[in-house]
């Protein structure tokens, strides 16, 4: 059997109730609510992971184009289903996939970890911003955020942890293991916010607050960049000092740790052409992305960002560091573009329909009631969208499910566009770090066993306040210098 019996029933079942069931509610209209019934139904089939998302997005598709909700004729249907598989943030992400194979195939990746290991290793604390500074510098060109903390740099930091004895199976991870993984895991929700390319849902919020202000805010990759700089930075600074506070490795001291990166590079060898070519792209990536063209030569010269990464794929194509045996092979960036287009189709559909703006008026309604300043009201808005994240496995699911209502509510209730946006945009990485399910990069270093379900847990909570009050007091300061309100 393809797929999981109980979840899909479930799925089923929920779809069906609004679909036959629930009463239609005044101001919206059958074909809003229709799409909702099958929007509700696939998203608690992701939740209950009752097949693989790219193919529940397959079948999601077909429903859609199936049932008519979004045109009458069926052809319409058809290319409404599949209209936002020309979307060009879908392929930015999807292309972006595809160029982090780059970085894990030449080794530039653990070469990067591994200098700055040999650089700061020789004090555990100088470890862990070692592998902080290694997830900052590999997150814009890393769309996989799973990637980039479980792929390039956990193996760097069980490595190390092994090298002093520090193993679950041994009951010895308390040494320097436990600390390790958890600075290793906080790293990436901070870095996963710094950029729009460092983690695969955050297009996704960009294409929602597009739509959610008639495309008056549009937010450029160099100006999300820019926005989250501070904040994250800070948050990067404080993040092991956290952590360390509240679960203090026994080995403080690990000069041992600084020979061996060093004897790791001595063994990758001299740096190779493919990581001389790799680090190259990644130079053209971060300059493109970042505009500077157009601030040099003028408007004409600007490129745009899903450009800028198809420039990047073909330079290593070009060059032999990927072949396309290498693209094909990169099944997350295919199945990325199938449930990304999925999702992002209906939730554009959901908004096109008026229902996203009848739920975020009912929001307003609510908390309107409750006589708070905007300040108040789109803080509880906030806190209510991160923290709802403890019942989700998927942050795609989450964001596809609740942003647009929640961020449309703010705005009703008065909140600046810009600063509302960016910090709901944060808001949407920082809840990756509640649980052992919170992203894709959770089972993964949860899963090597150096900390129990409660110290993971109590971790996330803790680092969940310690980010928000720092998106909160430097990230909107920072934008208020920046002219953002």
């Amino acid at each position: 059997m393809g797929f999981k019996p109980l979840s899909t029933a479930i799925a089923v079942a929920i779809g069906l109730l609004i679909w036959f069931v629930i009463p239609v509610p005044q101001g919206v209209t059958p074909e809003a609510w229709h799409l909702l019934a099958l929007f509700v139904g696939t998203i608690a089939a992701i939740i209950g992971k009752a097949l693989p998302i790219g193919a529940l997005s397959i079948i999601a598709v077909a429903l859609v184009a199936l049932t008519g909700v979004t045109s009458n004729t069926a052809a319409g249907a058809i290319g409404d289903a599949l209209s936002s598989f020309s979307n060009s943030l879908i392929w930015l992400i999807g292309v972006s996939i595809m160029i982090s194979r780059g970085i894990i195939k030449t080794g530039l990746g653990a070469r990067i970890g591994y200098l700055f290991i040999a650089v700061w290793g020789k004090k555990t604390i100088g470890i862990a911003y070692s592998l902080a500074l290694s997830e900052l510098i590999l997150a814009p060109v890393t769309p996989s955020n799973t990637a980039r903390g479980g792929g390039i740099i956990h193996p760097i930091m069980r490595a190390i942890a092994g090298s002093y004895d520090s193993d679950p199976e041994q009951g010895t991870q308390g040494r320097i293991g436990r600390f390790l993984a958890l600075t290793n895991y906080h790293a990436n929700p901070i870095t996963s916010a710094m950029f729009i390319t460092a983690t695969a849902p955050n297009p996704l919020v960009v294409k929602l607050i597009a739509d959610a202000t008639g495309a008056q805010i549009s937010l450029s990759w160099g100006t999300w960049a820019l926005a989250m700089l501070l904040p994250g930075l800070v948050g990067l600074a404080l993040m092991p000092l956290v952590i360390y506070r509240m679960y203090p490795p026994e080995i403080k001291s690990t000069p041992n740790a600084s020979q061996f990166a060093i004897q790791r590079l001595r063994e990758m060898g001299p740096i190779t052409r493919g990581e001389v070519i790799m680090f190259g792209v990644f130079g053209v990536l971060l300059l493109l992305w970042a505009g500077v063209p157009a601030m040099v030569f003028g408007a004409g010269a600007a490129v745009d960002p899903t450009t800028t990464a198809f420039v990047g794929l073909s330079l290593l194509l070009l060059t032999g560091v990927l072949t396309w045996d290498d693209v094909i092979r990169e099944k997350s960036a295919w199945d990325t573009i199938v449930w990304f287009g999925a999702l992002v189709m209906m939730a554009s559909f959901l908004n096109k329909l008026g229902l996203i703006g009848w739920f975020a008026q009912s929001l307003e309604r609510s908390i309107d009631q409750l006589g708070m300043s905007w300040m108040g009201a789109s803080a509880l808005l906030m806190l209510a969208y991160l923290y709802a994240h403890y019942m989700f496995a998927s942050t795609t699911a989450h964001i596809t499910a609740m942003f647009a209502a929640f961020y449309g509510a703010g705005l009703a209730l008065g909140a600046p566009a810009l600063p509302w946006a960016l910090m709901m945009a944060a808001a949407s990485n920082i809840m990756m770090t509640l649980t052992h399910y919170a992203t894709g990069t959770s089972p993964v270093i949860f899963g090597s066993g150096y900390t129990t379900l409660g110290e993971w847990w109590k971790a996330g909570f803790v680092m969940s306040v310690v980010l928000i009050v720092v998106w909160v007091a430097v990230g909107s300061a920072w934008w208020k210098v920046l002219g953002y309100w």
